[in-house]
């Protein structure tokens, strides 16, 4: 599972959880770059991803992500109403984010094996 965050103490907190629910964490990662590179370069089943990194957004990496059939959801302190409208049909998780709540979204996309 690839996990985009810019907090760093979030980011951590995210991946030790997932971690201890047996999925296989990439990353964390910080910026649109980086996550291309390893959307690239790993085996990536699934994605947790923070809408506004630094002075970016996230939106290509979902756009990667979506070609690929990897399913991904936007973890966010920014309202609903922020998010464009070509990405409404993706699950958004409020931060501070609760882990189950991800969990969920993902386990629709039927990827369980990702976190068991």
């Amino acid at each position: 599972m690839l996990v985009v965050e810019d907090e760093y103490f979030l980011a951590d907190e995210v991946r030790q959880k997932l971690i201890a629910l047996g999925a296989k964490v990439v990353g964390p990662v910080a910026s649109v770059r980086d996550a291309m590179e390893l959307i690239e370069a790993s085996e990536i089943d699934a994605a947790i991803l923070d809408i506004h990194l630094g002075d970016e957004f996230v939106f290509p990496v979902a756009d990667r992500l979506d070609e690929l059939n990897i399913p991904f959801v936007f973890a966010t302190g920014y309202d609903r109403a922020f998010v464009p409208v070509e990405y409404t049909g993706f699950a958004l998780c409020e931060k501070p984010t609760e882990l189950a709540k991800i969990a969920r979204a993902l386990w629709e996309d039927d990827i369980r094996a990702a976190l068991n």
